[in-house]
């Protein structure tokens, strides 16, 4: 291995300086902690805007496994395989936001994002005390800015997604920053909360090994964690369901899997084309190699970030590969953009850590445009995010009415309805709405005015595009004074309201014969059995029915 490499000449801003311009007297690493903290405040208050309703198949999946009907916890079934792979810790969040915190979903959105916030400190702990205070921060601010990417956009609307995987991958970075440290009890205890969390921290003892011969290590302390990590991967292996699971082939494709592994690790540097995320995902890889050559017990950590990294790519590839998602290539999910991240922030390290003779300056301008670039090129995929899980908020409405088929047509377990309603969890507590304003599931509302099929821009005008039947995925669009309506409802023959449902969806989620303008669209659901009479839109308070479309 090579000697550390020679230090360069201090940069002026380096200089010892008398205890009056100490850190937080000093503009500049001052403005680049606050700088640091924008992303965590976008995607924080992202969490905290989230909606209350969990609208995704696995926490509802997993919330009727592991309770009975009256919400009770079923422990055993904590302990079994979701996905076919270890779900204990998700499993036990997932109770407790149901049964402490009223199923809320910005719980789990806000503690994803106190967890990924955990990350960026535990890269940052790694750092060592050679580095100036100006050059920790600007790394400190590429961490942040890299983890907290508006690609990730998913684990902030959703927490299902960042419970799922988030805890495991902060448990990983723990043991690696404790292990860096020479802690290796610490560490191991880390990795093992990291495999109770989920299938992405089985690797991660073979990464402490890693970590151990390259600080040098006794002989035992290498041999330790190598050993439970085989013991660790042979019982999963042994033991988890046979069968496929969402998203996993078993087709040999070695090319399609390559082109995972690469996209999951440049994926910040596309939104939805695959070719260029592999081509970052390759220059990365490259860089990687060529940085980690000089590896010393500085780097140690580093070196095993972007090795986790890589085998989090390599897992992906193996258990998730297949064309059927945007661009083609899983590697541009959102929540997998973290692997991408663990290793660009790597990257960072080893070269602050490595060249300390380029100008911080460089360091500084490199770092700060790489943040603003990816998190500029993120905000496309964000907005589809956002776009995708738009409709799905219709759950809360179709569980709370007890709409079978539409359920069905959402992948929400309904199975689970009765513990939720047990255990008080949304949208089976007092804090459900239909959103209108008033009129709420019981409310009787007066004769309504009918809107025209109006075809001029502007005017109060709108259709509905299905049979007023009960039980199915009601659609239409409507626009009120040339703006969407603020809600819609679905009332009985007698003028009450027994279901209702979303406004400002994409035009094409109408399905009329005449186009709708975009926003303006609308889903709503009854319950099953039920006579429908009419659909209103609500706008400002006044109400308006909703005609069929000609035929």
């Amino acid at each position: 291995m090579n000697q550390y490499a020679p230090t360069r000449p201090a940069d002026p801003d380096e200089l010892p300086r008398p205890a009056e311009h100490r850190l937080w007297r000093r503009p500049g690493p001052i403005a680049l902690w606050l700088f640091a903290l924008v992303p965590f405040g976008l995607a924080l208050f992202t969490a905290v805007r989230a909606p209350k309703m969990h609208v995704l198949l696995d926490y509802w999946h997993v919330l009727a496994k592991i309770t009975d009907d009256n919400g009770d916890l079923l422990f055993g079934q904590v302990f079994t395989y979701h996905l076919d792979q270890p779900f204990v810790l998700p499993s036990l969040l997932f109770w407790a936001d149901a049964a402490w915190f009223g199923g809320d979903n910005r719980i789990l959105t806000m503690l994803t994002v106190l967890l990924v916030a955990g990350i960026v400190a535990c890269l940052y702990s790694m750092l060592p005390d050679s580095l100036s205070t100006t050059t920790k921060s600007v790394v400190l601010a590429g961490f942040s800015w890299l983890l907290f990417s508006s690609h990730a956009t998913e684990l902030w609307l959703q927490g299902t997604n960042g419970i799922s995987w988030i805890p495991a991958v902060f448990f990983c970075v723990l043991a690696i920053a404790c292990a860096h440290r020479g802690l290796s009890w610490a560490a191991g205890a880390a990795a093992t909360l990291g495999c109770l969390s989920f299938g992405a921290a089985l690797p991660i003892w073979f990464v402490l090994a890693l970590i151990a011969w390259l600080r040098k290590d006794s002989r035992l302390r290498v041999l330790i964690p190598a050993t439970i990590g085989i013991l660790v991967v042979v019982a999963w292996f042994l033991t988890k369901p046979s069968g496929g699971h969402s998203l996993a082939t078993s087709a040999f494709d070695p090319d399609g899997r390559l082109s995972v592994l690469a996209a999951a690790l440049g994926g910040l540097w596309s939104a939805d084309v695959a070719v260029v995320a592999i081509i970052a995902g390759g220059l990365t890889i490259a860089a990687l190699v060529h940085f980690a050559r000089e590896a010393n017990p500085r780097v140690s950590g580093w070196i095993a970030i972007a090795t986790y990294a890589a085998l989090l790519a390599g897992m992906l590839a193996l258990g998730r590969t297949t064309d059927q998602v945007p661009g083609g290539n899983v590697g541009l999910i959102s929540r997998y953009v973290v692997i991408g991240a663990l290793a660009t922030s790597a990257l960072l390290a080893l070269v602050a850590i490595n060249r300390p003779q380029w100008p911080l300056r460089q360091l500084t301008v490199a770092t700060l445009t790489i943040a603003l670039v990816t998190h500029a090129i993120g905000g496309a995929k964000a907005d589809r995010v956002r776009n995708d899980y738009g409709p799905l908020n219709l759950a809360a409405i179709a569980l709370r009415v007890d709409a079978p088929t539409v359920l069905d047509a959402l992948h929400i377990q309904r199975a689970a309805a009765p513990a939720a309603r047990s255990l008080g969890a949304y949208p089976f507590n007092d804090t459900f709405t239909l959103g209108c304003g008033g009129p709420e599931l019981g409310s009787h509302l007066p004769t309504t005015t009918p809107l025209p099929h109006g075809t001029e821009p502007g005017e109060t005008r709108g259709e509905t595009g299905t049979p007023l039947t009960e039980d199915t995925l009601l659609s239409g669009w409507a626009t009120i004074g040339g703006t969407r309506a603020d809600c819609v409802l679905v009332l009985d023959q007698n003028d009450t309201v027994i279901g209702g449902g979303l406004t400002g969806l994409p035009g094409s989620a109408a399905k009329t014969k005449t186009t709708a303008p975009e926003g303006t669209a609308w889903q709503a659901v009854a319950p099953a059995g039920a006579t429908i009479g009419a659909v209103i839109a609500i706008k400002a308070g006044a109400s308006y029915r909703l005609q069929p479309q000609e035929r």
